[in-house]
């Protein structure tokens, strides 16, 4: 099956590109509805990382540390690197009795325009805790330390990879035909854009059992620590502050986006093939409309998808649509 069409991108009286992907939506019973070819294998980056984050849980390890529902949603995070976000990492760290320096996930210049202001104009280099991961690796951290694993967490044979994909593969229903190699350097397992919906839909309706409470819980924590997971002006963020409660959104990298939706206990997860996040978002924000879990004039939706798109001197130039025949 080939990609559906799904964002156009106007300018003037013309179609000037159109974004295609694939988008699936799951209740526990299986495919609710799908657009483009549900069985497309991808890498599901940051989108799995509630998913990462299930041994932390599972294991014991996150009461162990006494982790709060706060690092629970920086555990699910593809943080911008903000103040908030970095000296909650470093502090979390510092309570394991950990640096920086024991983190895997390599450093790079926040999103945040105040934290990359105050490096860039400072002169300073970013660090570990500035990288969008490192509230995950905080988590394999310390899944590690209760594990007895070596320093190497993120290599693929490590006991911490290894839970990471055990969990993966029983919650996607699948056996990964393989995995990638993350920005952050840790393994990233491939699976069908079904099995990850189907994940979605067991995080919005979890059992009562080991796995399920920990499900619920990294869902509660994201809904109630939304600027954690993303940041300010991040659309993960907005979608779930929109949504008062009723969604949990996360994206991935390459136009990947997966959304969580515990009131009608459906799980949704689509892919741009194209890799264009603006593309990303403005279809999940137009599927979790489509559902009715956020508000019709929720201002995330002008910012995405409605609003004119105008040029350095604010003069509109374009516009955002979806393609014809994809849900408004």
């Amino acid at each position: 099956m080939q990609p559906a069409e799904m964002i156009e991108l106007w300018r003037g009286d013309l179609c000037e590109s159109v974004h295609r992907g694939h988008a699936v939506i799951c209740d526990r019973q299986g495919v609710v509805e799908a657009w483009g070819n549900p069985s497309e294998v991808i890498l599901p980056r940051s989108s799995c990382k509630m998913i990462q984050a299930l041994p932390l849980i599972e294991s014991g390890a996150a009461d162990a540390a006494g982790l709060t529902d706060r690092q629970l949603a920086l555990a699910c995070a593809s943080h911008s690197g903000a103040a908030m976000h970095v000296d909650a990492v470093g502090d979390w760290l510092h309570g394991l009795g950990m640096a920086e320096g024991d983190l895997r996930c390599g450093c790079h210049l926040p999103r945040d325009r105040d934290e990359r202001h105050r490096l860039t104009c400072g002169g300073h280099a970013p660090s570990q805790l500035h990288n969008n991961c490192s509230g995950k690796h905080a988590g394999f951290l310390t899944l590690n330390r209760h594990l007895g694993g070596d320093a190497d967490y993120t290599c693929v044979d490590h006991p911490v990879q290894q839970a990471v994909r055990t969990a993966f593969e029983e919650v996607t229903g699948e056996e990964s035909p393989g995995f990638g190699i993350d920005g952050c350097s840790a393994p990233n397992w491939a699976c069908s854009l079904t099995g990850l919906a189907r994940a979605m839909a067991q995080f919005a309706t979890p059992r009562d059992d080991l796995r399920g409470r920990a499900m619920g819980r990294l869902v509660d924590a994201m809904r109630t620590h939304p600027e954690m997971v993303a940041g300010e002006g991040r659309v993960c963020t907005e979608l779930m502050r929109a949504g008062r409660g009723r969604v949990a959104a996360k994206t991935g990298a390459e136009a990947v986006f997966v959304a969580i939706l515990p009131d009608e206990g459906m799980g949704l997860a689509l892919k741009i093939t194209d890799g264009a996040t603006r593309a990303s978002e403005a279809a999940i924000t137009a599927l979790v409309r489509y559902l009715g879990v956020i508000d019709r004039n929720a201002p995330v939706i002008g910012r995405v998808l409605t609003d004119p798109i105008v040029n350095w001197r604010g003069i509109a130039t374009g516009e955002m649509r979806l393609a014809p025949g994809f849900p408004n």
